[in-house]
């Protein structure tokens, strides 16, 4: 997952899952993403759904990233153990939140991840514990998502905090914490400024968009570097909807 989202040359694409199938983890691979966000915030996935997601998305050569709800109750741990390539953390507001995050996935002394080298992370034991130790240190991605004015005004001290790999902006709730639309100028404001402390910062900054072209091409013009293409729900409904509409434009003979 670093190595796509350190890509210069090329935008990360990714996509969120909500639906708890393997068949639609494999079915996101073979279509080209580059990573999958297992949404574990906005869905009714729990823990040994998205062990299955994870092991599919590894087996099927896309990356596994875990959107946690919070980072109580082990879960970040947990799906760490079961082969996540990367957590995601939802309404990082403040350099604290965001070092608590670190504290979660990183192990001692960055962090405070308990060794599970037994588990999927570790190849069930036949990593070598130095390499299952690197590699949760070094390549293992956090994404801390910025959703408040409060969290754009800390976005460079958090963007610059080690540990922190990459910022994601939540454009839906930044504008209804403003009580704006998303295309309120003073939203679009605080996601530029957003972008610009993530460039500043040399960190990837990415944000979840719409499943065109145009949307893509309308968030690298406004500084972002990896973006998400709607979600599975969402682009499996398209896809039914665009056949129906198709279909019912055929009159027998």
């Amino acid at each position: 997952m670093r190595v796509r989202l350190d890509d210069p040359g090329r935008p990360a694409l990714g996509t969120w899952i909500k639906i708890p199938a393997m068949e639609i983890m494999e079915l996101v691979a073979l279509a080209g993403f580059d990573f999958a966000v297992i949404d574990l915030e906005h869905s009714l996935i729990g823990p040994e759904s998205a062990y299955r997601l994870i092991g599919t998305a590894l087996h099927t050569g896309v990356s596994p990233i875990v959107r946690a709800p919070g980072l109580g109750g082990g879960l970040v741990q947990r799906v760490l153990d079961a082969g996540a390539a990367g957590i995601m953390v939802p309404h990082v507001d403040t350099v604290e939140q965001a070092r608590a995050a670190v504290s979660a996935v990183r192990f001692p002394p960055r962090g405070s991840r308990g060794v599970g080298a037994t588990g999927r992370a570790g190849a069930w034991g036949a990593v070598d514990r130095r390499e299952y130790l690197r590699y949760g240190n070094d390549d293992v991605v956090l994404i801390a998502q910025i959703e408040s004015a409060e969290g754009v005004r800390n976005a460079a001290a958090i963007a610059a905090l080690d540990g922190v790999d990459a910022l994601l902006v939540g454009a839906a709730d930044l504008s209804v914490s403003e009580g704006k639309s998303e295309s309120d100028p003073a939203v679009v404001a605080l996601i530029a400024e957003a972008v610009a402390h993530a460039r500043t910062a040399g960190v990837p900054v990415g944000n979840a968009g719409g499943a065109t072209a145009a949307a893509v091409r309308a968030s690298l013009d406004a500084g972002f570097t990896f973006t998400m293409l709607s979600n599975d729900a969402s682009l499996f409904g398209a896809a039914a909807k665009a056949a129906v509409a198709a279909a019912r434009e055929v009159r027998a003979p």
